[in-house]
């Protein structure tokens, strides 16, 4: 939950940071025809060298990015003529600024993020997102007896970060009037302790901890509550996709394939992150994998492929940020999202 803050901290001071930046130069030099013994024909049947690649995380390597080291793994982004090296995030990395600016090729950000990034003139286009149902929830106590949002916010006390957007759209939809807000620190051991305390949470991490730690929570999708925007989205920035699209889509297919892997069988890409994140263990890697594979996977995804965008769901998203004052007008969605990236329409019946 605190990668959302961090995204939005950072998009308020990116305009004056990327306009102090110079933008890199896209594009590796072609060869010269010939090797260093003047064999002509040996350069040019020899296999290109894969280009090296970024791809800048959000947050620490967990479940929720799986499918993009199991493309690394598995050799998705070698095939697609890449050598991808993925850079952890975590508190204070600037991912949209990193991407903007060109320190990194690719990125993930929230779809809030990305539409309040735009706002601010800052071309970013989203390719490909991970969670077409947000994980975003607010997660009681079983024994609280609550059926939904509606009823957590009707007493106690929940921890959650009042600025961010979907707090704001819970505060618009039922007020806080009747609960007590404190902010959230990023833990379970209050949760644990006390029965009239809720939180907020990624339903593929919080929960997950609290139940190993002795507490029976019910967990409850914002996104049931109608705010759903896309999470750990891919993005890049537009000067990318214009002079080297290839390479953009090359990237989100190797993505592709490596999510699907990841669904799969997310055991070997677990590993290696349980190795540079050795907060979690195994167990928990397990089980996080598991609770997101709904998320991630749908009729829609089904239908159109993994990652899959749909216009509406922008404009829907863009609408909402202008309801809660957040943003001032929504961005044209035909100004960021490319159709290559929507995914093919889905067969209907004749």
């Amino acid at each position: 939950m605190r990668r959302q803050l961090v995204g939005l901290l950072g998009c308020v001071a990116l305009l004056a940071v990327v306009g102090a930046c110079s933008r890199s130069k896209e594009g590796t030099k072609q060869a010269e025809g010939k090797d260093a013994g003047g064999n002509a024909q040996a350069a040019a049947t020899a296999p290109a060298a894969p280009v090296k690649v970024k791809l800048a995380l959000n947050w620490v390597p967990e479940p929720e990015f799986g499918g993009f080291y199991a493309a690394r793994e598995k050799g998705e982004f070698t095939r697609h003529g890449m050598e991808v090296e993925i850079l952890g995030g975590g508190a204070g990395v600037p991912v949209m600024q990193m991407v903007a600016s060109g320190q990194v090729e690719f990125g993930i950000a929230g779809a809030d993020e990305i539409l309040t990034a735009r706002t601010r003139g800052v071309d970013v286009l989203p390719l490909f997102a991970v969670y077409q149902t947000s994980p975003l929830a607010i997660m009681t106590h079983a024994s609280r007896g609550a059926k939904g949002i509606k009823d957590v916010l009707s007493s106690g006390t929940v921890a959650l970060e009042p600025g961010l957007p979907y707090a704001a759209y819970l505060k618009k939809k039922y007020g806080f009037d009747k609960v007590k807000v404190v902010p959230y620190d990023g833990g379970v051991a209050r949760f644990v302790a006390d029965k009239d305390f809720a939180q907020q949470c990624f339903i593929t991490s919080e929960p997950i901890a609290a139940k190993r730690q002795g507490a029976e929570p019910s967990v409850f999708l914002v996104a049931d509550e109608g705010f759903n925007p896309y999470v750990a989205v891919v993005i890049t920035r537009r000067e990318l996709w214009k002079q080297q699209p290839e390479r953009v889509k090359s990237f989100v297919a190797a993505v592709r394939e490596g999510w699907r892997a990841y669904l799969e069988d997310p055991a070997p890409a677990n590993a290696v992150m349980g190795k540079l994140n050795t907060t979690l263990d195994a167990e928990t890697f397990a089980a996080a994998a598991q609770a997101q594979k709904p998320l991630i996977e749908t009729e829609e995804t089904k239908a159109r492929g993994l990652g899959t965008m749909s216009r509406e769901r922008w404009e829907t998203l863009g609408q909402q940020l202008v309801d809660l004052g957040l943003i001032e007008k929504a961005p044209a969605v035909d100004e960021f999202l490319l159709p290559e990236f929507t995914g093919p329409s889905p067969k209907t019946s004749p």
